[in-house]
């Protein structure tokens, strides 16, 4: 449900743009609202799980994700998904943490632990792999609102297989909840997403911006303090001691800085430009998130043997040379999915070999009792770099099409604007309305979008780099029992 929920949307958001309506931010907000739930409260639906328990908090999550589904199946307006989009990702934020938790006490260490994550990865990446073409295919049998009614249905089963196969467990030194944290970290992610997104109506330059911009700062230095003052933080910094758990940090974020974002926005240039239905475009989506489904086993296997300081790194840099070719084949004359599909294969390499060691490294660096705490501290680095990306490229992507509308059209810039937002939200009608020809419109929208892939390249060979220099080698690991202690101080 996870995975899919991530990847089958951006499928049906062309078909949102018309039916709700939305315009290009409603649609920007209808992913974030998600991403920004998940992340604002993913350290502490962990550390609640710590200390009521994590099979308690996974079903009570699965019971909420639920009924969040339902409302944004019957919702009849953007705003008012958005708010359902909201709920789910709360939901949501509390059965990611819990599973990784309780994957790490059911198999605490071991060859038992690598197949565990290993298949974990596999039914993560099926729900993210096929995510685009059963987004499609649901909008060409069904109607979109079964892309968020299918998982009612699926979170009963989901419910019935949890009460029977999960083990309850804890953190038998868990103390009262990190409310002061979890509010700070809430609301200055959310101030920075907003800023990005809203960028050309609330410029920080403006006396809103500046506010909004001084609120988050203000909130993130207020959220280090209290992280650094509580008995039991929810986000214990102490952790980052360990040097593995800080590259796997940097690999966290290092693929949704780049692979995930651009997921959500290559279903527009597909369907857009290239001219492709659905379906089509869901299968072409398909060849850049298969590999995530095959790879897990051998990353994890490499991870044994070689460490997280080689698998991790290399996972990113094989998604930069993905994104180099991707970026590559858009500039050439005639794309097409055969261009694309080189690329789109090995950036999916790389995310395979990313994922699944990331987890297991982060999970594994500290001791079992604060599993969840690791959890939540790994996924909040995916989720913040999720929705502050989808935000960046889309900020990327509109500046791109405006600066190249700004070239042919000779109208202010506040009315370029809005033509903007529609064209990089695949609305090529909206251009040719000022006259611009439909091949300048998709050119434009080309230009766009090769921006953002290099973005996207750039960004996770970056990060490759930090990780590379934040893990430990092989041969040089220190001793488990001193990073644990280091971990726990």
């Amino acid at each position: 449900m996870l995975g899919l929920e991530i990847t089958s949307i951006p499928s049906i958001l062309p078909t949102l743009k018309d039916l709700l309506p939305a315009n290009f931010q409603q649609l920007q907000w209808i992913m974030n609202a998600y991403t920004i739930a998940m992340c604002s409260v993913l350290v502490a639906m962990g550390a609640l799980a710590d200390r009521y328990g994590r099979k308690r908090i996974f079903i009570a999550g699965i019971f909420v994700f639920a009924i969040a589904s339902l409302l944004c199946g019957i919702a009849m307006s953007a705003p008012v998904l958005i708010a359902a989009r909201f709920l789910q990702g709360l939901s949501a934020a509390a059965m990611l943490s819990c599973q990784v938790a309780v994957l790490s006490n059911q198999f605490p260490n071991g060859p038992e632990r690598g197949a565990a994550f290993a298949t974990w990865g596999i039914i993560f990446g099926l729900g993210l792999g096929f995510g685009p073409i059963v987004g499609g295919i649901i909008l060409e049998l069904a109607s979109w609102e079964w892309v968020f009614l299918i998982h009612v249905l699926i979170s009963l089963v989901t419910i019935i297989l949890a009460k029977k196969g999960v083990t309850e467990s804890s953190d038998p030194n868990a103390v009262k909840m990190d409310f002061g944290g979890m509010i700070t970290l809430s609301l200055s992610v959310f101030g920075l997403v907003y800023l990005i997104i809203q960028s050309h109506e609330t410029s920080i330059t403006t006396n809103t911006g500046l506010a909004i911009l001084s609120g988050s700062i203000l909130s993130f230095i207020l959220f280090v303090i209290i992280e650094y003052k509580v008995e039991r933080p929810m986000f214990d910094f102490s952790a980052f001691k360990v040097r593995n758990f800080s590259g796997a940090l940097f690999g966290a974020s290092g693929m949704n800085f780049s692979f995930w974002p651009f997921v959500i926005y290559f279903p527009i240039y597909l369907q857009s430009v290239l001219g492709y239905s659905g379906v089509v475009s869901g299968l072409t989506v398909l060849a850049l998130t298969i590999p995530t489904i095959i790879v897990p086993p051998y990353a994890e296997r490499m991870l044994q043997n070689k460490g997280p300081g080689f698998v991790i790194p290399l996972g990113l840099l094989t998604i930069s040379a993905g994104f180099a070719s991707i970026w590559f084949a858009i500039g050439l004359q005639g794309t097409s999915w055969m261009t694309l599909l080189p690329g789109c294969v090995i950036a999916g390499i790389g995310l395979g070999l990313t994922n699944t060691p990331v987890t297991n490294t982060a999970t594994g660096s500290l001791p079992p009792e604060r599993a969840g705490m690791a959890s939540g501290m790994e996924f909040s680095a995916r989720m913040i770099s999720l929705a502050v990306n989808i935000a960046i490229m889309g900020y990327i992507l509109v500046n791109g099409v405006f600066e190249g509308l700004k070239g042919i059209l000779n109208i202010s810039d506040a009315e370029i604007m809005p033509i903007a937002d529609a064209l990089a939200s695949g609305n090529i009608a909206a251009a040719e309305s000022l006259g611009v020809t439909t091949q300048a419109a998709s050119e434009i929208l080309t230009s766009g979008f090769s921006w953002v892939v290099l973005y996207g390249a750039i960004s996770a060979f970056i990060l490759c780099i930090a990780s590379a220099l934040a893990c430990e080698n092989k041969n040089q690991s220190e001793d488990d029992d001193q990073s644990v202690s280091v971990a726990t101080e």
